[in-house]
């Protein structure tokens, strides 16, 4: 109860861009001066907000086919006692059970990490992004990022690995060669920071298509143009 007590307020602590009244206008280009960054950044925070909504749960990562953390590439060759393990359906839903449950646990540290990488991002070409493909802004966050979510992950990754496991996941990387604990955080780190770009671009895509849907008039201004 505490834990999801911890996800709700913080998903309504998230500041959202404050809202403003547009001017008449019916050219894209009439809207250019009121400001590109600002929709984009309303785009990107609206988008965000429904992913993490998703994702904020413990099976949020696992039901979700875009953001689903894999098994590591390494256990696929793993011999012996691992290959075994991993041959059996249920040992394998079980680990992946396991990996995607941290995954969700950890994006509790990445959402503010995306928050704030919005808000305070240079965007130096806000028309082309305005103008681009369905996930033209999300596409700039995750370049603008580099490897923030992943290193805002990494540490709560690890303690949930361990807070989780029944011993399926230290047999495995005891049993299997090429990959260590560690070597699992960081696997379940990268995968599940690539999953929330994943999502936050559906969403992003989503909005381009409908732009009444983010119940933001400037985003339904400025993207309402486009269609």
């Amino acid at each position: 109860m505490d834990q999801l007590l911890t996800r709700r307020r913080m998903m309504l602590a998230i500041a959202a861009l404050p809202l403003a009244t547009l001017p008449a206008c019916t050219t894209l280009g009439d809207l250019e001066g009121f400001g590109f960054e600002n929709a984009l950044r309303r785009l990107l925070t609206v988008s965000s907000q429904r992913a993490f909504a998703n994702l904020l749960t413990d099976n949020g990562f696992f039901s979700d086919e875009l953001a689903r953390v894999p098994l590591p590439q390494e256990l696929a060759g793993a011999g012996g006692i691992a290959s075994a393990l991993l041959r059996t359906p249920a040992v394998q839903n079980q680990l992946l059970g396991i990996m995607n449950r941290a995954a969700s646990e950890a994006a509790e540290a990445a959402a503010p990490v995306v928050y704030d990488s919005i808000r305070n991002m240079t965007i130096s070409d806000a028309t082309a992004l305005v103008r681009g493909g369905p996930t033209a802004a999300t596409d700039f966050l995750q370049r603008a990022m580099g490897t923030a979510i992943v290193d805002a992950m990494f540490p709560d990754v690890g303690n949930a690995l361990r807070l989780l496991d029944n011993g399926i996941v230290n047999q495995v990387v005891r049993a299997a060669t090429g990959i260590s604990f560690t070597g699992l955080q960081r696997h379940v780190s990268e995968a599940a920071a690539d999953g929330i770009y994943r999502a936050i671009g559906r969403e992003e895509a989503s909005i381009r298509a409908n732009p009444q849907s983010a119940n933001d008039p400037v985003i339904a201004s400025m993207f309402g143009l486009l269609r």
